[in-house]
């Protein structure tokens, strides 16, 4: 008899997940491409706090093209940082222009 359930949910260490998006500052913008990484208990969550940081970082409007968790520790920067940020709670946001 199995004695622990096998789920998908339980994993070893936090969830962080990565959220690709598209952000408006203003309207009739072209838009900013980001990297959205933090860690959050399920994906709903981190989608919400996803658009309240946008939103406290000026952003009037977001399209999140994909969530996903990230799988292993990023090595390269500006990735590397973002990861450890969303360890300690802060929601990392990289802007690409």
């Amino acid at each position: 008899m199995i004695s622990t359930p096998d789920n998908d949910n339980n994993l070893d260490g936090p969830m962080v997940f990565i959220i690709i998006a598209k952000a408006y500052e203003r309207d009739g913008d072209d838009g900013v491409d980001l990297h959205i990484m933090l860690a959050a208990p399920d994906d709903d969550s981190a989608v919400r706090e996803a658009l309240n940081a946008l939103a406290e970082e000026g952003f009037l409007e977001a399209d999140l093209d994909q969530i996903g968790l990230v799988s292993e520790i990023p090595e390269e920067e500006p990735h590397a940082s973002a990861y450890q940020g969303a360890l300690q709670g802060e929601v990392a946001i990289i802007r690409f222009n």
